[in-house]
């Protein structure tokens, strides 16, 4: 690594292209350490933690010990955290998570193992925690740590404002924390309001610190995180004065560090046109100048001497990159019939395309894409739409029981029964039990039902509106299945149907549930196995983005102008997804509905546009062509 990058970047960081294969790298080393140790006849202590971000780590750690006969006899774990009050055999415990994601996999001795009791009484919790480091040390100390990182910069629990002397303690969760868990515990009122954390001092005494973090949603805390000062603001920046810490992200987690956001600042770049666009975007927003305003000291004064030198001077760049994005903005997302589409985003012929949305939810369409979805089918393409998944345990118990009590109540006696079991099972429910089969279909008609007002208020023929159900999603339960090939064979079915001109799918892989992730590699593996078929040589994919994330101005390749009544009429789109306006079970950590993140997300956009110079609009929709 270059001096100028390691200037910017304080630990050392290893980026891999996807989250297994950084999964891969740390469970080789944690294999590694346990042989060792078996050698030499000693433990190999390891710190562990939970959530999404170690899960890969887990599962290969697993198959090594079914495939290689990797023995854990000798290793004794530490757990970083647990909520407080947690019982054991609760869904959302950590205890229950280590067994289901290793320790029932793998012949551990239990006696080995150290998990944070959320079951002792309050006034015992400062001696517990006393006795947890005294475990620790009497261990020889953690020789591995492994850490994910919070979107607020916390490790473990130490939530922002945490010291580095902090040791094991009981901690009060910051709502950003409380708000992140809120999918696993069904809304966030019902998520603990404290935890026992080992402190940031006890992370620091680790002979070997491992710092996962995947997908772009936490860019932006990773970039501070290696980048910005030490401080408590960022807990996880502590780990800058530990002598030994890897930082392990794939590229999406990566992509904000200054290496990459802005790689003229650190090493000599290729200047293709998608890296002139994206540093003339950058200079307009650090100059707050339009592109056709900048001039060549500008370039020189922010560090973009080398494009001037290779590609100018800035008139001659100013006016590339200004046709490059106005090239971007169209009102025919399908294509204008019988015109020069030589610099338009899509092709003009067909000029009656068929189409496939893609909607991972069954709200997805409309709230990301909804001005688009209308615009193309008055524009005359057959425009079909596909929901991938029910999205039923999105849909709030109070709210199924309303619908079950309109259904007793229209078919009297033949459905009293059943609406007496929904109403006593959801009187009876317990924090993360599973809903009862009744139960859960009524949540997905409830979500197929507002799906079908949805699209034919945008005008989808009836026959054109596709559930597809995909099997991963239908446990019941937060956590999905893994994806499988029959999720993958009925996209692939479809597809194979309709035989599309073009594709559109959400390629927001910064939401919170990780349905979006899944859904999309369905469809990339669906078109793996389509791409040598004839029709598909006519297929072009867009990737839209939902209601947490944005494409950024560099990176759009078509933007579609909302007038106002059009986000009106898109508005009133999302409205027909009733459960999911008020109360939402999965809001996340944004307090705003989705109609209005969606109104102020494409606002934000056409402004972008024309603090850059663009025609000014009232809102734009912006997609990315992905090619296969």
């Amino acid at each position: 690594m270059s001096e100028r990058i390691l200037s910017f970047e304080k630990l050392h960081t290893v980026i891999y292209p996807s989250s297994k294969d950084g999964a891969q790298y740390i469970a080789s080393a944690i294999a590694d350490l346990i042989r060792k140790r078996q050698g030499e006849k000693k433990k190999a202590v390891l710190g562990l933690a939970t959530g999404s971000s170690p899960t890969d780590v887990y599962k290969e750690l697993v198959k090594m010990h079914k495939e290689e006969g990797l023995s854990f006899h000798n290793v004794v774990t530490f757990n970083l955290d647990e909520y407080f009050p947690m019982k054991p055999e609760s869904v959302q415990s950590y205890v229950r998570f280590m067994k289901e994601n290793l320790f029932d996999h793998v012949d551990i001795n239990w006696s080995n193992v150290n998990i944070p009791d959320g079951t002792i009484d309050v006034a015992e919790v400062q001696s517990y925690c006393q006795s947890y480091e005294q475990l620790i040390e009497e261990a020889g100390g953690i020789d591995i740590q492994l850490l994910g990182i919070g979107r607020s910069g916390h490790i473990g629990f130490n939530e922002p404002g945490s010291n580095d002397r902090t040791l094991t303690r009981l901690v009060t969760l910051e709502r950003i924390t409380r708000l992140d868990a809120s999918q696993a515990f069904g809304g966030e009122q019902n998520v603990p309001r404290r935890a026992i954390t080992m402190g940031v001092n006890t992370i620091m005494k680790s002979k070997l610190v491992f710092l996962m973090a995947w997908g772009n949603g936490k860019a932006e805390i990773i970039k501070q995180m290696l980048e910005g000062p030490v401080t408590d603001s960022v807990p996880a920046s502590f780990l800058q004065n530990h002598p030994n810490t890897k930082v392990i992200v794939d590229q999406p987690a990566a992509e904000k560090l200054t290496r990459f956001n802005e790689p003229w600042l650190v090493q000599s770049c290729v200047w293709d046109d998608h890296l002139v666009k994206k540093a003339v975007v950058w200079l307009c927003r650090q100059t707050k100048k339009p592109i056709l305003k900048l001039t060549d000291k500008d370039y020189n004064e922010y560090g973009l001497n080398e494009l001037i030198t290779e590609r100018g001077p800035a008139y001659l760049i100013n006016i590339h990159v200004f046709n490059m994005l106005q090239h971007t903005i169209t009102g025919w997302p399908g294509g204008k019939p019988h015109a020069d589409d030589s610099q338009r985003p899509e092709r003009a012929e067909p000029a009656s395309k068929r189409v496939i949305v893609f909607s991972p939810h069954p709200d997805d369409d409309v709230i990301s894409m909804g001005a688009t979805f209308m615009r193309l089918v008055d524009q005359g393409h057959d425009v079909h739409v596909a929901y991938q998944v029910s999205g039923n345990i999105a849909v709030a118990d109070d709210e199924a029981l309303r619908f079950a009590e309109f259904a007793k109540d229209y078919m009297g006696e033949e459905a009293a029964d059943t609406f007496k079991e929904i109403e006593q099972f959801i009187h009876e429910k317990e924090e993360g039990d599973m809903d009862m089969p009744e139960l859960r279909k009524i949540k997905a008609i409830i979500r197929r039902g507002e799906a079908k007002a949805a699209s034919r208020y945008c005008g989808v023929k009836p026959q054109n509106v596709h559930f597809l159900d995909l099997p991963f999603y239908e446990t019941g339960r937060v956590q999905k299945s893994p994806l499988s090939d029959a999720d993958v064979n009925i996209i692939v079915d479809l597809i194979r149907e309709v035989k599309p001109h073009q594709i559109y799918a959400a390629g927001d892989l910064a939401d919170p549930h990780g349905t979006h992730r899944v859904c999309l590699d369905a469809i990339f593996a669906a078109l793996e196995i389509l791409k040598n078929e004839t029709y598909m040589q006519d297929c072009w994919v867009w990737l839209y983005r939902g209601a947490w994330h944005e494409w950024d101005i560099s990176e759009i390749e078509m933007a579609v102008p909302v007038s106002p009544e059009e986000l009106l009429k898109k508005r009133f789109a999302i409205f027909k997804h009733q459960s999911q306006k008020d109360g939402v079970v999965f809001q996340g950590s944004d307090s705003r509905e989705f109609w209005q993140r969606a109104e102020d997300r494409n606002r934000d956009t056409a402004c972008q546009y024309d603090q850059l110079g663009m025609a000014e609009y009232e809102a734009m929709e912006a997609f990315v062509r992905w090619k296969f």
